[in-house]
């Protein structure tokens, strides 16, 4: 029987300790000034803009209109602090700077982090990225080369989403090519590739998959493993604060690494509905 009180008293100890290492403590009021205006407004916004696999958009107009592990971990922060999720949509160009004008919160979609994007925000890591170039596999230009390095010529062409993750990255790896700012946003602007104002255009790893089964007529570089282990730009890859946000930095860290097991898994399940 002493065994047996003693068995189920450490098993209740152990239950305790393990919901308690759940529970990332919310820093008291006072110590955030971000996590105490949210508990206020009793909203958490969040600038979103879709980058699959880490946010996806569910244009069809059922279910919910964002998942992917980008999305999961908002969700959690919002329940955790016991307000509502909103989703403000930003662009290319101002998904960073929505911070500093205080338009969000956090940033969740999906960011590479940068020397340039450290100046003026923080980082929550969960997920890293590279990427990749895609071109027309009629394309002369692109066909005969046979590695990244092969762009960097004066007579290709780049284009790139003008205050897309790419933009810095493109001008520093092809200083010899002919580089093409375009306004938008989306995956990868691809439709300068098809009508034949660019030889090629970076694109994230993970789209790339499926573009590629889409697509047929398009080719990548580097080719090996269809580009998949590609160490172009390799960068980890978060959601952003703005900067000078100690506490509330802390705390949305703590969250992630707590519950990381569970967004790794959502990313690999969205990476499989792509192939």
């Amino acid at each position: 029987m002493k065994s047996l009180v003693c068995s189920c008293i450490g098993l209740t100890l152990l239950a305790c300790t393990a919901v308690n290492y759940a529970e990332v403590p919310i820093p008291a009021p006072g110590t955030s000034p971000r996590i105490d205006a949210i508990k206020k407004a009793g909203t958490l916004r969040v600038g979103v803009l879709a980058n699959a696999p880490w946010l996806v958009e569910n244009t069809t107009g059922g279910a919910e209109k964002w998942s992917g592990p980008a999305w999961l971990l908002a969700e959690e922060y919002a329940k955790r602090l016991g307000v509502k999720l909103e989703a403000v949509p930003v662009s290319h160009e101002t998904k960073v700077p929505v911070l500093a004008s205080n338009q969000v919160d956090i940033s969740v979609t999906p960011l590479a982090e940068t020397a340039e994007r450290l100046k003026v925000v923080d980082f929550i890591i969960y997920s890293n990225t590279s990427v990749c170039m895609f071109g027309l596999a009629s394309n002369p230009k692109f066909a005969q080369a046979k590695n990244v390095d092969d762009l960097n010529k004066p007579d290709i062409t780049i284009a790139y989403y003008t205050g897309g993750g790419e933009e810095g990255w493109v001008k520093e790896r092809f200083p010899k090519a002919q580089l093409r700012g375009v306004a938008g946003s989306g995956t990868a602007p691809v439709e300068e590739v098809m009508a034949k104002r660019a030889d090629a255009v970076p694109i994230n790893r993970v789209p790339w998959v499926a573009m590629g089964r889409k697509l047929k007529q398009l080719a990548v570089l580097p080719k090996e493993n269809n580009c998949q282990n590609s160490m172009e730009k390799a960068a980890p890859v978060g959601i952003a604060i703005d900067k000078n946000q100690a506490a509330f930095l802390t705390w949305a860290r703590a969250v992630e690494k707590e519950i990381e097991p569970k967004l790794k898994a959502d990313e690999a399940r969205v990476v499989e509905t792509m192939q």
